[in-house]
């Protein structure tokens, strides 16, 4: 048998023939494997909460005065390293840096969607 090529992979279109494929996995599973010592169920536990925390930030980001944003990319850009999320943490440095960025928004609320739809197809 053949190897199969990365974008026959289903984790590389996680949302199914309707999503454009990813460049990456939104999140490490090494990483995570390695903070949750390989316990497959909290692996999902903490990926579960994570997708309710960074879900509830894209809604409430994009309408927070100046303050609350940098306070919300702060708490998201933390508990995205710890999962393994790294480029929604890069893209909170990023809205730290730059807080009224509509682009760097627009990209957070784009990457948030990509690690919903990825947890949910892992999670099947």
């Amino acid at each position: 048998m053949a190897p199969q090529k990365d974008d026959a992979v289903a984790f590389s279109m996680p949302g199914g023939e309707s999503s454009g494929p990813m460049s990456a996995r939104p999140v490490d599973l090494i990483h995570l494997g390695r903070q949750t010592m390989g316990d497959r169920a909290l692996e999902q536990e903490v990926l579960d909460l994570f997708v309710h925390q960074a879900l509830q930030v894209r809604d409430r980001i994009g309408g927070a005065g100046t303050q609350e944003r940098l306070e919300l990319a702060h708490a998201l850009k933390g508990a995205a390293r710890g999962v393994g999320a790294f480029a929604i943490a890069d893209c909170a440095v990023e809205i730290e840096n730059r807080p009224q960025d509509q682009h760097v928004l627009e990209r957070l609320a784009t990457l948030i969607d990509e690690l919903r739809d990825f947890v949910a197809a892992i999670s099947r």
